[in-house]
């Protein structure tokens, strides 16, 4: 089972970026599931929410404390709270900036992990090209298709247009695109080094 915990703030889109990878999911013939957890639900309030994905019917429901991944939409949450809490030794890791972990002062985290599965996108930086605000929520899973390869690009366009439609949906493809070829630029570069 792969189990994918989100974090970010109220207003981000969070709970609906776990949504649409559970969308995603179903799209290529998979169980999931998808729920959030709230403290303060106001705007700006961290938030988290969980994706499980499985092969077999998920019964669990609880939070997910020991993640296979990690999707950080707000990176001024890397310092406030746990997000790497419980990451699996193999774990994925994606953040929504254009720093590294080392300029993020994450260079203990980095050195823990396999380099090649913890990345970084610009993700509100492509939201705003695209989509006009600085909704992450739907270039990130863009990028994690690329990252991890456990959904297809063509799933997620398919779960964001289940989930928006006309110029709203237009938008958020062709900006999980573009993080996805970014993402797909950057291993391929770290392949070559």
């Amino acid at each position: 089972m792969l189990q994918i915990r989100i974090h970010g703030r109220g207003g981000q889109g969070v709970v609906t970026a776990a949504e649409m990878l559970s969308i995603a999911a179903f799209e290529q013939g998979r169980h999931a599931q998808a729920f959030p957890s709230f403290g303060s639900e106001r705007t700006g309030a961290p938030v988290v929410a969980f994706c499980r994905i499985d092969d077999r019917e998920i019964r669990l429901r609880e939070p997910i404390l020991a993640p296979d991944v990690l999707i950080v939409q707000d990176p001024t949450l890397l310092h406030q709270v746990d997000v790497f809490q419980g990451l699996q030794p193999d774990g994925f890791v994606l953040i929504n900036t254009k720093r590294t972990y080392q300029e993020l002062g994450l260079a203990d985290i980095s050195g823990k992990f396999r380099q090649e599965r913890l990345t970084t996108v610009p993700a509100t930086e492509i939201a705003m090209k695209h989509i006009g605000r600085p909704l992450p929520n739907a270039v990130l899973l863009g990028g994690f298709a690329a990252l991890s390869g456990l959904i297809t690009l063509d799933a997620v366009a398919h779960a964001i247009r289940d989930k928006f439609s006309g110029k709203v949906a237009d938008g958020n493809v062709a900006a999980a695109t573009e993080a996805y070829q970014y993402i797909r630029r950057q291993m391929e570069e770290l392949s070559h080094a």
